[in-house]
């Protein structure tokens, strides 16, 4: 069993930068390409970053050049650098797999972009 940790979420005013990150625990064998989701009140969960085991990224169009998705593979963690955010980007943010069987969700941490 495969437990996910998110970090870094908070209150920033709109432009502000965030850095989330999300370490994976349990039994890991192998490395899997990642992502990270968020899920807005009303909406549902979304898709915004993903990074292979190589290191390329891809990203949905509404945060393009906005975050950056890195990962540090001997260490299982995730990372997604926000900057200029919106309020748009009010969100739950989760990290998981990106393709096969998903872990189990974890919390994942608010982030508020207001003034």
């Amino acid at each position: 069993q495969v437990q996910l940790v998110e970090s870094g979420g908070g209150l920033v005013q709109p432009g502000g930068s965030l850095r989330l990150s999300c370490v994976a625990s349990g039994r890991i064998y192998v490395v899997y390409p990642m992502g990270w989701y968020r899920q807005a009140p009303g909406k549902q969960r979304e898709l915004v970053a993903q990074i292979t085991v190589g290191g390329n990224t891809n990203y949905t169009d509404s945060v393009k050049g906005r975050f950056t998705i890195s990962r540090a593979n001997g260490k299982n963690m995730v990372y997604l650098q926000m900057s200029s955010l919106k309020p748009e980007d009010t969100a739950v943010y989760y990290c998981n797999r990106v393709s096969g069987s998903l872990w189990e969700w974890g919390q994942g941490p608010q982030v508020t972009v207001s003034s």
